[in-house]
């Protein structure tokens, strides 16, 4: 297992875009090529990247009023598959899914929703499902996998595009994925209180 590993293909979709440009840019000089979904595929395009749609990768649309988009094996496949291991590359193979080396993506904002006073409905709609499954594949593959979890993890992940392209080191992606972990931790404990003041 290498410890550094290049970035090919990266999962970008999110919620909050504002910073994102510059990654995009330092990956698209570096030749990664984007994968995405809804507002985040038009943003990347909108910059003049191209950027396959995961529905086209799926061969599934946005079903069940956008709560389903991501979540497909040719999806967590190409995350959760392990680079080094025969029989993951085997069945990689078989079923045409791609290897994604980077995932960025942050939460639908659960806690800034509570807070405004929205009614229970529309706070329901904002409990993550896809983004927190990514986070948390991601960070489980961090051998091979860089997550960034949330807007707060941009600075950090674009000083390592700048500085050595591309490419992470097992420090750096364990680093993500234990913040990733905290970001997860944190989401899942706001919405426990909110469950728990609700009975």
């Amino acid at each position: 297992m290498a410890e550094t590993k290049k970035i090919k293909t990266a999962l970008v979709s999110v919620f909050h875009k504002d910073g994102l440009d510059q990654i995009l840019a330092e990956l698209h000089k570096d030749g990664v090529q984007f994968l995405s979904t809804g507002g985040t595929q038009s943003f990347i395009e909108s910059l003049g990247y191209p950027c396959q749609a995961v529905e086209d990768l799926t061969t599934y649309p946005s079903i069940l009023g956008g709560r389903v988009k991501t979540l497909h094996p040719k999806v967590f496949g190409g995350i959760l598959g392990r680079r080094a291991l025969e029989e993951d590359q085997a069945q990689m193979k078989k079923y045409e899914i791609p290897e994604i080396d980077l995932v960025i993506v942050d939460l639908y904002p659960f806690e800034a929703t509570v807070a405004s006073g929205a009614s229970a409905a529309d706070i329901i709609e904002k409990i993550d499902i896809g983004g927190i499954s990514l986070i948390r594949a991601a960070a489980k593959n961090f051998n091979d996998v860089v997550i960034i979890p949330s807007k707060a993890e941009y600075n950090d992940f674009l000083n390592i595009l700048k500085e050595n392209g591309a490419q992470t080191t097992l420090a750096q992606r364990q680093m993500f994925a234990t913040r990733a972990f905290g970001v997860s931790s944190h989401y899942d404990t706001a919405i426990h209180a909110w469950f728990a003041d609700n009975k």
